[in-house]
């Protein structure tokens, strides 16, 4: 297995794949079934995880994608069942919105030790075509297990959480986690974020999963991110522009 992963077992058959050498600290979540297993997201590409996901299952895998971000589809490359949000699959087929070298800039913004084989000059933005386009509201039979879309747009228009009614697992992407949730980009939108971390809210959650830093998340950090929401909106600050809001666990960037 690649030292670049850590792989944490959330249940019997369900797994985290982490990046942490890397300040974005990237989560991948493997999901086991009985007839399928599914991987939400693959990470910033500068290892194969596909390794790693095989040295955990022999099933068939279908890869969702949260949203088309270069630090969640850059190992992409390594499956062929990709499935994406109708409103992104452009930006995964052929007009990534934002141009490499600013993704470059990214990537090695802190100092980091990379792959020994991993060679940034070379690196690329994933491009492909999707096999599955997926809806709001629709589910994922995994055999013995499902996922629903559903549609939280505002960090990007084709964002998505993904959840599962029996366990009650809310994969949450780039929506809700421990740190500096993004609204400042010109593809995001402040408005819509809010409304769909307030559509979370009203769902049953024993666990939130989140796409970046600490994998234990508080679940009541739902609630605390609608409340700051609805607060900088009741201050009608709720634009892009007015810079980074402090809310102890986690900031919003506006």
């Amino acid at each position: 297995m690649d030292s670049w992963f850590e792989v944490e077992k959330i249940d019997g058959d369900t797994y985290a794949i982490s990046e942490y050498q890397h300040w974005e600290e990237t989560h991948c979540y493997l999901l086991c079934g009985t007839k399928i297993a599914v991987l939400i997201d693959t990470g910033l590409g500068v290892a194969n995880i596909r390794g790693v996901v095989d040295s955990l299952t022999s099933l068939p895998v279908m890869v969702i994608t949260t949203h088309v971000h270069w630090d969640h589809i850059g190992g992409h490359q390594y499956f062929e069942n990709i499935a994406v949000h109708e409103a992104e699959k452009d930006w995964l087929s052929s007009q990534f919105p934002i141009p490499l070298q600013a993704v470059k800039s990214n990537l090695m913004r802190e100092p980091c030790q990379f792959p020994v084989d991993f060679n940034p000059d070379q690196y690329q933005i994933y491009q492909g075509i999707p096999q599955r386009i997926f809806k709001d509201g629709e589910c994922v039979d995994l055999g013995n297990r499902r996922l629903r879309v559903v549609h939280t747009p505002g960090h990007s228009p084709g964002h998505c959480c993904f959840y599962e009614p029996e366990r009650k697992y809310l994969y949450s992407g780039d929506l809700i986690y421990c740190g500096c949730l993004d609204a400042f980009y010109p593809t995001t939108d402040p408005q819509l974020f809010r409304q769909s971390v307030k559509r979370v809210q009203s769902l049953e959650i024993s666990r939130v999963l989140p796409a970046h830093h600490q994998l234990a998340v508080p679940i009541d950090i739902v609630s605390r991110i609608a409340e700051a929401f609805d607060g900088l909106e009741a201050c009608q600050k709720l634009q892009q522009g007015n810079g980074i809001f402090d809310f102890g666990d986690f900031q919003i960037h506006l």
